[in-house]
């Protein structure tokens, strides 16, 4: 739709966001120039749901209506800049829990009419996908095309990112995402949630070859993935202790083998996925599960077995954060700059499920 405002794009290519990520449990807020210098960053990780043992969606996000306001003030502090060196206001706007994303959006947007702001509207995954692209984030200047794992708590999907707005989705889960995998076998295994981390620190003590699992999906020739017969064999292997503590060497070499049969299958699809699209300069990886130090050390192996590099975000920035939604509000800004367009997203609504490959519409509609 047309801007409300005044054109924001500069000729000089240089910008100022402030972002706002909600899209889970994880309350977000960031201010990031175009030089990659993030001014300042706040996140509060919500705690109400430990009692759950997931993500409670309502709980969700009546906690982001109750942090963002404290964290947008905290994050303009410190960052020692006022409204008026501001020159757009994003927020993510899909996918994710709606609740989430629709007080998230809302209160940027509200700020965007109460400030005379653009409003960027960020694709979740896009921003993950970008994410690699933050200037200073990583030793190596990350260069189009790349082959991306994209692998979190809700999705786990293998993308050719070819340019801002041009993703191919090679493959995608069939069932359980692999974060979703991580956390119902730590359950299973008596951890505490979130269950990714814990499964993995767990692992270390174990046995990765005590236990023969399924590999789901390997050697077929494509790239999607398939993670609930992997959790239904552990199940399996567990209904011995189904009315006693698990003994911890049997949980421990448990994790270990999951975690290496999970590892094993995701290495699979990408291998394929190098034949499908060999013109990638690189291999990066995303999300949650992209924090896992047994997962990155087999990608770094199979980058260097392809002769590429491999790129992954620092911990911090592989979870959710708003620092990769400014990131993705530059990348879109600047994009639009090269095509003479204007961007302001103010009419669009947020929704649970958001395709990568409508993300090219914003650059062509009107263009």
């Amino acid at each position: 739709m047309p801007s409300l405002y005044q054109n924001p794009i500069k000729k000089n290519n240089s910008y100022t966001i402030l972002a706002i990520e909600s899209s889970c449990d994880d309350t977000a807020c960031a201010l990031v120039s175009s030089d990659g210098t993030i001014l300042s960053e706040h996140i509060h990780s919500q705690k109400e749901h430990i009692t759950y043992g997931g993500v409670v969606p309502e709980i969700a996000a009546r906690a982001h209506l109750t942090y963002l306001p404290e964290l947008v003030q905290k994050t303009l502090e410190q960052s020692g800049r006022s409204w008026k060196d501001i020159d757009a206001i994003a927020a993510s706007c899909g996918p994710g829990l709606i609740g989430g994303l629709i007080v998230g959006s809302s209160f940027a947007k509200g700020l965007a009419i109460a400030k005379e702001k653009p409003f960027i509207a960020i694709n979740h995954i896009e921003a993950h996908a970008l994410t690699v692209r933050l200037p200073n984030i990583t030793d190596h200047k990350v260069q189009f095309p790349y082959l991306l794992l994209l692998t979190s708590g809700g999705h786990c999907q293998c993308i050719a990112v070819k340019d801002v707005g041009q993703y191919q989705l090679l493959g995608t889960t069939m069932d359980d995402a692999a974060g979703e995998a991580f956390d119902k076998v730590a359950k299973m295994l008596g951890l505490p949630w979130p269950g990714g981390p814990a499964l993995e620190a767990l692992a270390q003590e174990g046995d990765e070859n005590a236990f023969t699992l399924p590999r789901p999906l390997y050697g077929r020739e494509n790239c999607d993935f398939s993670f609930s017969g992997l959790k239904t064999a552990v199940a399996h292997y567990l209904q011995p202790y189904e009315s006693d503590v698990i003994p911890r060497k049997i949980a421990a070499d448990l994790a270990a083998s999951f975690q290496k049969t999970i590892t094993e299958a995701i290495i699979n699809r990408l291998e394929y996925a190098l034949t499908l699209v060999p013109q990638m300069r690189l291999l990066a990886a995303a999300g949650g599960v992209a924090a896992n130090q047994y997962l990155r050390k087999s990608l770094q192996q199979l980058a260097h077995n392809h002769q590429i590099p491999f790129i992954a975000p620092p911990i911090r920035y592989c979870t959710d954060n708003a620092v990769m939604v400014g990131w993705a509000a530059i990348e879109i800004l600047q994009q639009a700059n090269q095509k003479v367009m204007m961007i302001d997203d103010i009419g669009t609504l947020p929704r649970p499920r958001w395709p990568l490959s409508q993300m090219q519409e914003r650059f062509t509609l009107g263009s």
